[in-house]
Order: structure tokens, then sequence, then C-alpha cells
């Protein structure tokens, strides 16, 4: 078990990670369960059945799926800087969407919403730096088992077949989501952070040298 320290700086960014993951998640959760029984904190969830009038249902139903993943993502925090990259193109997309229409008060909603993420990708600035090919003291960790990437996506999987079981049994599809968030909550308290920063090792003392052995 991969043990983490969950100091100041840690419990707020995965707070900012969880909270922004629960927006987004039951979002796209909500637009595509049976009759829009999910739970969502934001909508609208009848995005599908008013972009279908123009021809662009499958449109709609890709904005939800996609925040169903982005969502997990952060919700999980496993991959919290892989869901804070895919999150920033989704929130200037519908901030400016929301712009042009003239909504009310939403727009200040998603501005706030978009400084969070920023919060959270300048924390993640020395990783996404070296990616870039800049020099930083990012030193990736070492590679975690497999196991717990594919556990993660099995967690996944879980997620995404709740909702057409929805259509079938609601209950059975509450309890298949809740169970897939807790797999994919299960590989980041097991396995850690993908790709977080290495603690720098000790420093290795200077070899003493061998004394000569007499003849």
């Amino acid at each position: 078990m991969a043990g983490i320290n969950m100091n100041y700086k840690t419990f707020t960014l995965n707070g900012i990670s969880v909270f922004l993951g629960l927006i987004f998640f039951t979002a796209g959760m909500a637009k595509v369960f049976y009759e829009h029984r999910f739970p969502g904190l934001i909508g609208p969830v009848w995005l599908e059945e008013k972009l279908a009038e123009f021809g662009l249902g499958l449109f709609a139903r890709f904005i939800a799926y996609s925040q169903i993943v982005v969502g997990f993502m952060l919700l999980t925090l496993r991959y919290r800087t892989l869901g804070a990259i895919a999150l920033l193109p989704m929130l200037l997309n519908i901030l400016l969407v929301t712009i042009s229409q003239n909504w009310k008060g939403t727009p200040y909603v998603l501005a706030f919403f978009l400084l969070l993420n920023l919060v959270l990708l300048a924390a993640e600035s020395p990783k996404l730096l070296h990616l870039l090919g800049f020099r930083t003291n990012y030193t990736p960790s070492v590679h975690a088992p497999v196991r717990y990437g594919l556990l993660w996506l099995s967690g996944l999987g879980l997620v995404l077949g709740s909702v057409p079981l929805s259509f079938q049994s609601q209950t059975a599809a509450y309890v298949l989501c809740v169970t897939g968030i807790a797999v994919g909550l299960h590989t980041y308290w097991k396995g850690g952070r993908a790709g977080k920063h290495a603690k720098a090792s000790p420093a290795i003392p200077a070899a003493i040298p061998v004394a000569k052995q007499k003849v």
C-alpha cells in the first residue's frame, strides 16, 4: 500500500478535484440516466432532446459521456492531472456558449469553476512544463503496478455500465455506479496518484576507501 501524506496542500487540491469531479460527473450521468433520474448538480439534463431537433443528438450524448469520464478522473483522484487538463477546454467551451447566449449568472459560476481548475493546473505546473521540454524539479515517481490502472478502468466500466442498466433497474444501476466510484477511489488510496512527483532520494555517502591488505 502506497502511503499518502495528506498534508494541507494535498487536502485542498484533492478537495477541489472531488468538488469539480462531482459537478461534472453528476451532470453527465443525469443527461444519460433513465428519465434523467440521476441527481445532477448542474444542467441542463435535457440537452440531448433539445439538440436532437437539430440533428445533434449524438453530439449531445458525446458531451454527456465526456463529462462522465472527465468527472470520474477528478472524482477518483488517481488521474487528477489528466482530468484537470481535459476539463479546461470543456469549461472554456461551456463558458463561451453561456456568454454568447446571454445567460444570467451562469457565466460567473463557470468562471469560478474555471478558476478552480486553473488552481489544479498551477499545482501541476512542474509536471506540465516538464512534458513541454522545460527544465523543472519534477522527477516522475516509480511506476505503480499495472493492476491499479486496470482496476481504475474496471471502475469506470462499472459506472458506464450503470447507464444502460438504469433502464432495467434503477436501484441496481445506483449500486453499480457507487461500486465503480469506490473501485476508482480504492486505486488512489492503494496506489496513489499516477505520475506524482517523486521525493528526492537521500544523498549517498561517499564510498569509504578499502584499506590495503597487508601482504
